[in-house]
């Protein structure tokens, strides 16, 4: 018995330590993993555009930043071409916590925050600049800010860019010729309204299905913009090209805030990093792109532009539309957007 004991006190005494150590190195094993506070995770992105498109060139860049900035360790899995559904599904999709980005455009978030649809406005926007000022600003800022409590956050506005019609009947030109034309638009109340007003019958219809919509004739056009109409190949199945540049739609980077909520401070600072500088890098690839997109598409339709004039014609037959729904978005919302339009065109 003594002998017996005394074998239980020696391993004890060497075990104990050993026990004690190899604790104490997995503890610090941890550590080292989390000491920078990034972990080993998977961000699953969806878009409804293509790889090519500068919204899918913008997805790469986002990867490729935020894989560099987590040393590897936030990885990125991108899904073009709506894989994962269209903008409503995806976001739904945030929400839930089942996808960790995606990049929509601001439009189908009207029904869920409708001060959104301040961007959906036709002829805001002279210009890019314009819209900048806008988005990048304290506007932009305060739309952002209604995310969180929808399930979202917003790291930053990128650039779907101005939209302008194509069809399969007749140039565009005058108000007039709106009228008739059997246009397939977003889900979009301000939209439907202003193309109503217009003459036109819109029809709201999920993006992946637009093309097999022109080609069969349910629909005469769609708007878009250029970069889109060259990707989507609109080409193929239209005529006529009008650069109304009608409305500039932004892009805005959604995050699930189920996701968000569980990342570290420095996890957050990194993402957010790396959907700004992709962003900034896909304003500019957009610009580019829509530049030869132009080129290419006048090998296949007849292009017209719309004198001013015309424009200011468009512009009000459907005042009365942007009137209301500036009552409905908060009229104070839309003067501060205006007021900040007019002080980049008084430099």
């Amino acid at each position: 018995m003594k002998m017996n004991n005394l074998f239980k006190r020696l391993a004890v005494g060497v075990l104990l330590p050993s026990i004690l150590l190899l604790s104490a190195c997995g503890s610090g094993q941890n550590e080292s993993a989390t000491a920078d506070g990034i972990q080993e995770r998977t961000i699953k992105a969806g878009i409804g555009n293509s790889k090519m498109h500068p919204q899918g060139q913008g997805m790469e860049k986002f990867k490729e930043l935020l894989e560099e900035k987590s040393g590897g360790k936030m990885k990125v899995k991108n899904f073009f071409d709506a894989t994962l559904g269209d903008d409503q599904k995806m976001t739904e999709a945030l929400q839930g916590g089942l996808q960790e980005v995606t990049v929509p455009s601001t439009s189908p978030l009207v029904g869920m925050i409708k001060e959104f649809g301040i961007y959906d406005f036709p002829f805001v926007f002279n210009n890019e600049e314009e819209a900048y000022t806008v988005l990048d600003g304290a506007v932009g800022k305060k739309l952002l800010d209604k995310l969180p409590e929808h399930d979202l956050v917003g790291l930053g506005y990128w650039e779907n860019g101005f939209r302008n019609i194509t069809n399969s009947k007749h140039p565009v030109k005058t108000a007039d010729d709106f009228k008739g034309l059997k246009l397939r638009t977003m889900q979009n109340e301000v939209h439907l309204d202003a193309f109503s007003k217009l003459g036109a019958n819109p029809s709201p219809m999920a993006f992946s299905e637009v093309f097999t919509a022109l080609e069969t004739g349910t629909v005469d056009g769609q708007e878009n913009p250029l970069a889109t109409i060259q990707t989507q190949k609109y080409n193929e199945v239209q005529d006529y090209l009008s650069l109304t540049n009608h409305v500039y739609t932004p892009f805005v980077f959604l995050v699930s805030k189920k996701f968000w909520d569980d990342l570290s401070e420095q996890e957050q600072k990194i993402m957010s990093e790396a959907a700004q500088e992709a962003g900034k890098y896909q304003r500019e690839v957009n610009q580019k792109e829509n530049e030869k997109a132009l080129k290419y598409l006048k090998e296949d339709m007849k292009i017209n532009e719309v004198e001013p004039e015309e424009i200011e014609k468009m512009k009000k037959v459907i005042q009365p539309v942007t009137d209301e729904y500036a009552q409905k978005f908060g009229q104070d919302l839309v003067e501060e957007m205006m007021s900040e339009v007019e002080k980049v065109r008084g430099k």
